[in-house]
């Protein structure tokens, strides 16, 4: 779920702004594991009531897909054989197909994700993969050493996969990951809301997120990617006898960078973040994880290695036909839209930031800064604002506050040598700090171009495009938690005597942004 971090192929989709990668290739094959029993896993047509609980079985099935015949649409539905053919064992789930909103005039294959193939109770094993069949950097590199060097350095470990993908995908049909690699394609790394994340947004897509903190994080990390891109070169000369295996140019000259960011972000909305392994795979490609599985903030469930397998262990029951869910970590709904394009509106780990740093043109700066530090806050710090705390992080802000409006070197002197949260308070000096915090809080609300009542109506609408309805989704709920800290600080102020006015701001207030 930095750098460039997590969170599948190389992406060659069609579209605007995506490219298309040549397959022909010289043949490599990847020595195929010995065959078991056909794995209990059915490739099955679903319409949208087929997400919905039902009270019995028969309610939720759908009927089976259309045999799959030579044609080269159908090409994508050998992914079910590869995995039976490759030794996945007996599951108890299927595949199934949902579909997805028409954004590119119908062209768009149905989505598919991994549904309970009979009832489930929380416990039972839903499938279980072999790492045979898992893309992790051991596999990619073969050495744990140069996976440990190339991932301290320059590059991520997404950068790795994603390149490793993109050789294989030049393969075609001689790459032993061509089935895989068809089926991540089709999700061209789009979420369980068949939206990509804004890194591959146009321009005008991304005004969507005006007044969002997100805007400035998705041009940050497409600078990140550029600057993995541009050290690509390196992974394959230090890689060299893994790269050997394929005839083409070095990375910057093989792949345009347009291309390798689709795949880098391809593999970040499906890449897992395995427990307790070696850090060559610690973060893995699973067939059957993500995209096909639905991400939840609020389940326990997760992909975990076990031995020579990645197993998923289901923390509830279900239906047969239900969407299998894992969790996806602790992340706030900004990451889930940066990462894979959706919002959980029941998220319990989502905040929002607000930074406030003491003024380094204060003579006092360095006393104010030893004060901060001894209460365990620092010179830049970030405050968390979480649904339903934000009068606690209006009290927690404060003590931080108060040290810009201190100006007399004995009060200072005092607060240095005493213990705790000793600055002075008065109602006036309470009121400029509440007045910064509530001038901040009006000013950040007013740079979203809509209201949250305008946001509210276009949801209710239903007629947004649906990057637009994540976007709106997503600023919808930063604006009800800026709106609920803004009534506490107004709060705060109305408990001071008298309404007390503020004096003129201290020359050396804290900033906040």
């Amino acid at each position: 779920m930095a750098s460039v971090s997590p969170a599948a192929a190389a992406a060659a989709v069609s579209g605007p702004h995506h490219g298309r990668l040549l397959l022909p290739s010289s043949p490599r094959r990847f020595p195929r594991s010995r065959p078991r029993p056909r794995a209990r896993l059915r490739l099955a047509a679903c319409h949208a009531d087929t997400l919905l609980s039902s009270s019995s079985p028969s309610e939720t099935r759908a009927p089976p897909a259309p045999a799959v015949g030579p044609s080269a649409e159908s090409a994508t539905d050998c992914f079910v054989d590869w995995l039976r053919a490759s030794g996945l064992p007996g599951g108890k789930v299927d595949i199934r197909e949902r579909p997805v909103p028409c954004l590119r005039e119908g062209k768009d294959l149905p989505l598919r994700y991994v549904a309970a193939g009979d009832d489930l109770q929380a416990g039972d094993v839903a499938f279980e993969v072999p790492m045979s069949l898992v893309v992790t950097l051991e596999r990619v590199l073969g050495d744990e050493s140069v996976a440990e060097l190339l991932t301290n350095n320059k590059l991520s470990e997404l950068a790795c996969l994603a390149l490793y993908l993109m050789y294989e995908k030049k393969q075609g049909k001689d790459s032993f990951w061509y089935p895989y690699i068809k089926e991540l394609d089709r999700h061209r790394g789009r979420g369980q809301l068949a939206v990509e994340s804004p890194l591959l947004w146009t321009e005008s897509e991304l005004d969507y997120l005006t007044g969002s903190p997100l805007k400035d994080e998705v041009i940050a990390r497409d600078e990140a990617i550029r600057r993995e891109y541009n050290e690509l070169d390196t992974l394959w000369f230090m890689a060299g006898s893994l790269f050997q295996q394929y005839p083409f140019d070095i990375p910057t000259e093989a792949f345009p960078f347009e291309i390798f960011k689709q795949a880098f972000v391809a593999v970040q909305s499906c890449v897992v973040h395995l427990q307790k392994v070696s850090l060559a795979r610690r973060f893995a490609l699973v067939p059957l994880g993500p995209p096909l599985l639905t991400y939840k903030s609020n389940c326990k469930a997760m992909l975990t290695a076990d031995g020579n397998s990645v197993r998923l262990v289901v923390d509830r029951p279900y239906k047969a036909g239900e969407p299998v869910i894992v969790w996806c970590g602790p992340q706030t709904n900004s990451r889930l839209v940066l990462n894979y394009g959706f919002v959980d509106e029941d998220n319990p780990f989502d905040r929002i930031s607000i930074e406030a740093s003491l003024n380094t043109e204060d003579p006092q700066y360095q006393e104010k800064r030893m004060v901060a530090q001894k209460n365990g806050k620092l010179a830049i710090q970030n405050f968390n604002l979480f649904v339903g705390k934000e009068k606690q992080t209006v009290a927690e802000m404060l003590p931080y506050l108060r040290l810009g409006y201190i100006s007399d070197p004995d009060d200072m002197q005092f607060i240095l040598s005493s213990e705790g949260d000793t600055c002075p308070v008065s109602p006036c000096t309470e009121r400029a700090v509440l007045d910064q915090l509530v001038g901040y809080l009006e000013s950040r609300l007013a740079g979203y171009p809509t209201t949250l009542d305008q946001d509210e109506a276009m949801l209710a609408d239903g007629s947004l495009e649906p990057k637009k309805e994540v976007a709106t989704r997503l600023v919808r709920l930063e604006k009800k938690m800026l709106h609920a800290c803004l009534q506490a600080a107004n709060e705060f102020i109305n408990d001071l005597p008298d309404h007390t006015v503020s004096p003129c701001p201290a020359p050396y207030a804290p900033e906040l942004k």
